[in-house]
């Protein structure tokens, strides 16, 4: 089953807003300490295997001859991502300006490294509908990247990703409509790659563009700045995300000129087969937490 929910990259302001001896004993000693390095470093590796971890892919700047701008503020948005899930129990790791080809490469390998029970993708970048462009300008699929994740290894665990990225060039005045009337079409043949338990958080919802300011993206800071607030990091996902969504949706707004009022509404799309806790702090039990704190739809 799919659900999307329109809760409704374009750079512009906004407000409201990282020698020894082989004889004897000395030999036996250096044989013991030798052991005792390899133990604690296997221990040490073993730790790492149960971790959560995210990944995070920023271009901000492009190859020569390529006709994308460069994007100022990605740098800003990676800075405070690394910070924020590191602060969260995240093993994370930042990779800047990959070309195409590079990313698939990356998303290839992280899909078959063993995690918790959870891992984190962000993508920021130029973009358009179903793909985002690597630093040769070339365009990454995301079909083939959620594809990536249709394994063994990540059977049964919790995928999340985030799009920060245009996914069209239409401009969002932010007037009410009914979902009803909605005549664009949303073919569910393009999310059939998103494997299941896998949630994806896209800036903005398909044909339309994101925005992008020097000191970071709406939609990131946003997603950093909610992780902070309070118990927000012990909700559900699903729920997380609507206050993501709601955040976004209604704090801010572009000023300046043609821009001047235009508004961003992140689209989230959910496989998921299950509650998931991801950011939830250690030692707190999620069965044990109210249907309202645990996020259940009355």
């Amino acid at each position: 089953m799919f659900v999307i929910v329109f809760v409704d990259e374009i750079n512009t302001g906004w407000n409201s807003f990282n020698s020894l001896g082989t004889t004897g004993s000395s030999f036996t000693k250096e044989q013991e300490r030798r052991k005792k390095q390899k133990k604690e470093k296997g221990g040490l590796m073993d730790h790492r295997r149960d971790t959560n971890r995210a990944v995070l892919v920023s271009v901000e700047q492009f190859d020569p001859g390529v006709v994308l701008r460069r994007r100022p503020g990605a740098s800003k948005d990676a800075k405070k991502l690394h910070r924020t899930l590191s602060q969260l129990g995240f093993k994370v790791e930042i990779h800047s300006d990959l070309s195409a080809e590079e990313i698939y490469q990356l998303f290839l390998q992280e899909s078959m490294r063993p995690v918790k029970n959870c891992f984190l993708a962000v993508l920021s970048s130029h973009g358009d509908q179903g793909c985002i462009f690597g630093a040769d300008g070339k365009a990454v699929k995301l079909s083939r990247i959620f594809s990536y994740f249709d394994n063994e290894c990540m059977k049964k665990k919790a995928k999340v990703f985030l799009i920060q990225a245009c996914r069209g060039t239409g401009l969002d005045d932010g007037v009410e409509v009914d979902s009803a009337n909605d005549t664009r079409e949303c073919s569910v043949s393009q999310y059939l790659s998103v494997p299941m338990d896998t949630a994806v958080m896209y800036a903005t919802p398909p044909g339309y563009g994101a925005f992008m300011h020097p000191l970071g993206s709406v939609f990131l800071q946003t997603f950093c700045t909610l992780l902070r607030q309070g118990d927000n990091r012990n909700l559900e996902l699903t729920r997380l995300m609507t206050r993501l969504s709601h955040m976004v949706a209604y704090s801010f707004q572009a000023r300046g000129g043609a821009l001047g009022g235009k508004k961003e509404m992140p689209c989230f799309l959910t496989r998921l087969t299950r509650e998931v806790f991801p950011f939830a702090e250690p030692g707190v039990d999620p069965s044990a937490m109210s249907p309202c704190q645990r996020g259940l739809l009355s």
